[in-house]
């Protein structure tokens, strides 16, 4: 459930993000710009701004000409069915009415994100966020190791005597190993704690940079040899490559903050008991959903 509702705020904070983020206006065109008529109706950049931020993960991937037309289409199709609509009567009614109000609330919610909770985080704290979450991550290491896989002990024996007799690791691997990296000398590049599987991450591991395996390693794909080459701590990740993650998490953070306080000044009267246990559960949920450096170690995770 909680990963539920994690899923909603995303959703609910993209939808006001995606008011600021849309970047889709030419930066010389200004709102009133007139675009197209439809009937004597004007559409405006600032209508097609406004039809970005609604429908662009849809036309997202289109290059900026495609897009513009795409959304210009969307617009003229609108217009004119909503002036259709307008003619048969149906804006009329307390269904419509009850729709539109929901529009509105819904519209002012994004406002609220996009202005208030989006508005509120800063450079700065997205920045001391990263600096925070590095200095907080356990230290990681990690092995640059090469391999040679074969069927057979005898075979994985075989060329460790071939190894110990002066063999080039990388062109035994290149002409005996039956695995995809084969083609590459063996080369697995550089590999943390939990990737591979235990049998050969424990020998991977031990081994000192330059050593190989003086004995078949056996794992569920076969007979191993393993060789290190090379060490290190694992760097995290830079600032700008992960900044816009840090920045979403500080807005999910601020957002439920913002939704928490005013739920604890509001008074909410749930009438049904069984919506009310499960509304209350959603609520404890909630305060959880994003404690205090909760997912602080997530960037350092990331290449």
């Amino acid at each position: 459930m909680l990963k539920s509702f994690r899923r909603f705020l995303a959703v609910q904070v993209g939808a006001g993000l995606t008011l600021a983020a849309v970047g889709f206006m030419p930066a010389h065109a200004a709102d009133a710009d007139v675009v197209a008529t439809v009937n004597g109706m004007e559409i405006t950049e600032g209508d097609l701004a406004v039809a970005g931020a609604e429908y662009g993960a849809q036309f997202g991937n289109l290059p900026e000409p495609q897009r513009r037309a795409a959304l210009l289409s969307a617009l003229i199709e609108i217009r004119l069915l909503a002036a259709e609509a307008e003619e048969k009567g149906l804006a009329e009614g307390e269904e419509f009415e009850k729709r539109l109000a929901f529009l509105r609330e819904q519209a002012l919610h994004a406002a609220f994100i996009e202005k208030v909770v989006d508005g509120a985080v800063t450079e700065d704290e997205v920045r001391a966020s990263y600096d925070k979450q590095i200095a907080d991550a356990p230290a990681v290491n990690e092995v640059h190791a090469r391999h040679i896989l074969v069927k057979t002990k005898e075979e994985a024996e075989t060329v460790i005597q071939q190894l110990e007799e002066g063999g080039n690791f990388q062109e035994i691997a290149k002409e005996k190993s039956t695995d995809g990296a084969a083609a590459n000398g063996g080369d697995l590049g550089y590999f943390t704690s939990g990737q591979m599987v235990p049998e050969f991450e424990k020998v991977a591991f031990e081994l000192n940079p330059g050593e190989y395996s003086k004995e078949p390693v056996e794992t569920q794909f076969g007979f191993h040899v393993i060789k290190v080459e090379d060490k290190r701590a694992k760097q995290p990740p830079a600032f700008d490559a992960v900044k816009d993650r840090v920045r979403s998490m500080l807005v999910r953070e601020k957002y439920v903050e913002e939704v928490s306080a005013l739920r604890d000044s509001a008074e909410v009267d749930v009438k049904d008991p069984a919506l009310k246990e499960f509304i209350d559960g959603i609520e404890k949920q909630r305060e959880g959903a994003a404690p205090e450096g909760g997912e602080a170690a997530e960037p350092a995770k990331t290449e």
